[in-house]
């Protein structure tokens, strides 16, 4: 078997949520992210599931979200996500802080990590999540939204996801296969001071890194904890050439799933975390015009023809407008 294609990095986070509107309203109106797409869970298609990403939807950009009205909240422990992280121009975080200060956003003290300034902060349910200043360079992939906050301060995609394992060995063997590079390694801070945590490097610009911290605290999935992380597989054949791989490292990786906007392969990894495996085409775009993104409710597939019944399970929700903001003020 010859070695797959490496990841470029990140595709999507899934995240689990408590209140529609309240997660609507936190990641358009406080931390600035596009809805790109409004639709339903396809495992349980009385759930919603929101997509908020850059402009355009870029492939690496996507936090989206389950909101699981009746789950209690989780608990973040070995075999989860611990932290996602996001890219933010250089300079930047003093807006976020003030930022942050008039939305009420529960934040921390800023970490060096790795050479880069980091601005840990939770969602309203208590998601941990962190802005990284990064240099943005001129040809960067990502598109920002501006609608509410300011080019040179907009969120541009992922930066990093770190992993809490019990063993990290076998995962940092699987991340290799993945065509991930061990990069470095420090001390913790901010999370579990004190513990080593190793960083890995994908090959492209976006959603680049993951980092790996040992832990044998016990987590439980619920609201503000990550459901899985998906990783860049652009076309059917990468996709297939790392499915194989992972099978081969001794992982039990199921069949390509069709997500409409993307193919999937889902594993779980050694240490407990669900992986996905996402291509790249035929993105959010497929279905709505790039300048639509968001504005209604998509049922894919064979759920649209159950949408007044879909429709009717689920609790209305009101996007944003900057507009509004404005002469609300």
């Amino acid at each position: 078997m010859t070695d797959p294609t490496p990841t470029p990095g990140i595709h999507h986070v899934t995240c689990i949520a408590s209140d529609p509107q309240r997660t609507v309203d936190f990641w358009i109106e406080t931390l600035g992210l596009r809805l790109v797409k409004r639709s339903i869970n396809q495992d349980d298609p009385e759930t919603y599931h929101f997509f908020f990403a850059d402009a355009e939807g870029t492939p690496g950009t996507s936090m989206t979200f389950f909101p699981w009205e009746d789950l209690t909240r989780g608990t973040v422990g070995s075999g989860q996500v611990s932290r996602t992280a996001f890219r933010v121009p250089e300079g930047s975080l003093d807006y976020w802080e003030d930022r942050f200060d008039e939305y009420g956003v529960d934040y921390d003290d800023r970490v060096e990590r790795f050479g880069e300034t980091v601005l840990p902060f939770r969602d309203p349910d208590g998601l941990p999540v962190e802005l990284v200043e990064v240099e943005i360079p001129e040809d960067d992939p990502t598109v920002p939204w501006t609608e509410f906050v300011p080019e040179d301060s907009a969120i541009r995609g992922f930066h990093s996801v770190t992993l809490w394992l019990a063993d990290p060995a076998p995962t940092a063997d699987l991340l290799r296969t993945m065509g991930f590079a061990e990069v470095g390694t420090e001390q913790a801070q901010g999370d579990r001071p004190g513990d080593e945590r190793t960083r890995f490097a994908a090959t492209g610009p976006v959603g680049t890194y993951v980092d790996v911290l040992p832990t044998i605290e016990s987590g439980r999935q619920g609201h503000g904890t990550v459901h899985h992380v998906a990783f860049q597989t652009p076309t059917d054949e990468d996709q297939q050439a790392m499915r194989e791989a992972v099978q081969s490292a001794g992982l039990r990786p199921t069949q390509q799933i069709d997500r409409h906007w993307f193919r999937s392969v889902y594993f779980r990894e050694f240490g407990g975390v669900l992986f996905e495996l996402a291509t790249s085409d035929p993105g959010y775009t497929d279905d709505e015009p790039l300048e639509e993104l968001g504005e209604r409710l998509v049922l894919p597939g064979k759920f649209e023809g159950q949408r007044e019944q879909i429709e009717a399970g689920l609790t209305d929700v009101t996007v944003p407008r900057a507009e509004q903001a404005e002469a609300d003020d």
